[in-house]
């Protein structure tokens, strides 16, 4: 269930009434969720706007509007109005926002792709690059493809062995090895060109 404080309901019915007619209520929505750059989206929405499978939340004047991939995402989440020095500002707090960590029972696939997401890829996407899972095959052996401006990057190879293997084999005991599936000739736009 989603908290909305009374000072958030009343600032959303004036925001509505500022709509006219055409606006039913307001959605909210979670852009990029399970991920680290997970954020949260409110905006006005028409009937129109509505898939009918949304998860409706009856507030005082309105009706919230979660999006319905978004809700094990925004399930537990608190809207409400803070009042600082600089003035009043909408905050929301989402707990499951940016997903939460494999359990012991998860398996390997599922805690290789929490660690790339949450801790490798948004290191690697300060050089406009990235990281994606092949495989894990049954003896441990980690499969991966890079795009972006690690795709044929002259440090891949550094990148691969001191920072990702590193971590994924530090972290998961499981890892036997860390293997790159890459045509890295093909890259396009690397973040440090090769040498001829």
């Amino acid at each position: 269930m989603i908290q909305i404080s009374p000072a958030a309901q009343a600032h959303f019915q004036r925001l509505l009434q500022t709509q006219g007619g055409d606006a039913v209520g307001i959605r909210l929505s979670a852009i990029h969720p399970g991920t680290p750059r997970a954020d949260a989206r409110l905006e006005f929405c028409e009937a129109g706007d509505l898939g009918g499978d949304e998860w409706a939340v009856e507030c005082e004047g309105f009706t919230l509007y979660v999006d319905a991939p978004s809700v094990p995402f925004l399930d537990g989440a608190e809207i409400d109005i803070s009042t600082g020095t600089a003035g009043s500002q909408l905050t929301i707090r989402a707990p499951r926002i940016k997903g939460e960590v494999p359990g012991e029972g998860a398996s390997l696939v599922e805690k290789v792709r929490w660690l790339l997401e949450s801790e490798i890829n948004p290191q690697l996407a300060s050089h406009g690059g990235r990281v994606a899972l092949e495989e894990v095959t049954a003896d441990g052996v980690v499969v991966l493809r890079f795009g972006g401006g690690c795709h044929g990057c002259g440090m891949v190879d550094v990148t691969l062995r001191q920072g990702i293997e590193r971590t994924l084999r530090g972290r998961i005991p499981e890892i036997t090895a860390v293997h790159d599936a890459t045509d890295h000739a093909s890259g396009s736009a690397p973040y440090y060109r090769r040498d001829a």
